[in-house]
């Protein structure tokens, strides 16, 4: 009985603690879109927004072009999701399953890349894409990746390369060594067994890694596929530094601008962030079921 009664207070305890921490956590947001909602004249220091109203949110489109804003972090964010898990899981494979001499050495060679700052190469490839341009436009003797920009009928496209690209906003980002250690250590738990069955049905590698390490990897690969587009579609600092046109801009560093040295639009700058939220919290519903779903490994009877 005492241990019954124990237990109950621990359990209540433990609901107490994950309620407060859980508040910790929703009252920024919370307060986030109930200043998105106030009207024209209530403080910002209010808690609850008075009379909602949805003029922050038109407002929004109407003083910065949010909806280039929009579709340049999705481009972004998107391109980078699919090129560094399928790199990743490429390089992760490798790792695991083959053998070859360095090995060991390339990996640990590739993941003391994990230590260094991102801070520190981001100048060596601010200047990488700032000349490679005109070194390219030497070598081949071209004009075509000069300065002028590009234009998809009327859609301002950016440069071929360099700053002000596509280019330079994403394809730092298609390679990670995070990415590949975390793969890695989940195909080392995969059994041999089902490859040594598979190249016994006349598989290659290439087939092995599709038709049996990635089905059997989803929920490793969901997980890195979350991290990278949410990383990807909330970066501020690698935008900031590669774009001079508004019209290649992100998201962040769009909403950055609603703020000035005299004061800031919070309205509308919280209506444009909760809007924000929106692709995250849409990317995390259709991937949460690999989260909760285990890897059934139990093909392989011993």
């Amino acid at each position: 009985m005492p241990q019954d009664r124990t237990s109950r207070w621990t359990r209540v305890l433990a609901i107490a603690v994950l309620v407060i921490v859980g508040a910790t956590m929703l009252l920024p947001l919370l307060w986030m879109i109930s200043t998105s909602l106030k009207a024209p004249g209530v403080p910002k220091s209010q808690f609850l927004p008075g009379r909602p109203t949805l003029e922050h949110y038109r407002a929004v489109f109407s003083s910065v072009p949010f909806a280039r804003f929009f579709f340049n972090s999705l481009i972004v964010a998107v391109v980078v999701t699919v090129g560094q898990v399928t790199t990743s899981a490429l390089a992760a494979f490798a790792f695991a399953r083959l053998r070859f001499r360095g090995r060991d050495l390339v990996f640990l060679s590739y993941l003391g890349t994990m230590m260094i700052p991102t801070a520190v190469t981001m100048v060596p490839l601010f200047m990488i894409f700032h000349h490679v341009p005109s070194l390219l436009n030497d070598l081949l003797g071209t004009t075509y990746f000069r300065d002028d920009t590009w234009f998809l009928g009327r859609w301002y496209a950016g440069v071929p390369l360099g700053v002000d690209s596509y280019t330079a906003l994403i394809a730092p980002a298609l390679f990670s060594a995070y990415g590949t250690f975390m793969l890695r250590q989940f195909f080392l738990n995969i059994p041999r067994d089902l490859e040594d069955a598979a190249q016994i049905d006349g598989c290659s590698l290439l087939q092995i890694f599709r038709w049996v390490i990635v089905p059997l990897s989803k929920p490793a690969l969901a997980t890195l596929a979350v991290f990278t587009f949410m990383n990807n579609w909330r970066n501020f600092l690698w935008p900031l530094v590669m774009t001079n046109a508004r019209e290649m801009q992100t998201l962040p560093v769009g909403l950055a601008t609603f703020m000035d040295m005299y004061g800031a639009e919070w309205s509308q700058m919280m209506a444009g962030a909760v809007m924000m939220l929106v692709p995250m919290i849409i990317v995390f519903l259709f991937c949460q079921r690999w989260f909760i779903s285990g890897i059934q490994l139990g093909a392989v009877k011993g």
